[in-house]
């Protein structure tokens, strides 16, 4: 699944237990102006690093996975949690990485007439 939005938050990354590390991002999506939602994503373990160079402000879209679990407590209820985990980000607009990293433009006016290129 994919979504596009403005980062409203990006959080720090939290070592949750022993083996296990996550880091959440609060994207402000904006399907009807009167209403905007605040969707908070997980990043999991190497994950976490995918949101480094996200600031606040940037235009981004969101490629995730909608996970679903059920949890039962001391007294036998069951409840039912959601989440939505980041897999990639795209910056759109608005920072540093937004802009493509092009090669420096070659030098062609010291290049030799006689090439022995067919074409």
């Amino acid at each position: 699944m994919e979504i596009k939005g403005k980062v409203h938050e990006v959080g720090p990354t939290a070592q949750v237990t022993e083996s296990l590390k996550k880091r959440e991002l609060i994207v402000e999506y904006i399907e009807n102006p009167q209403y905007p939602e605040y969707l908070k994503f997980e990043a999991i373990q190497d994950r976490c690093a995918l949101l480094d160079n996200i600031k606040v402000g940037d235009d981004v879209e969101v490629f995730f996975n909608l996970r679903g679990r059920p949890w039962t407590d001391k007294t036998g209820k069951k409840s039912y949690f959601n989440s939505m985990q980041l897999w990639k980000i795209n910056v759109l607009s608005g920072g540093a990485s937004a802009a493509p990293q092009y090669a420096a433009p070659a030098d062609i006016s010291s290049a030799p007439d006689d090439d022995d290129l067919p074409f």
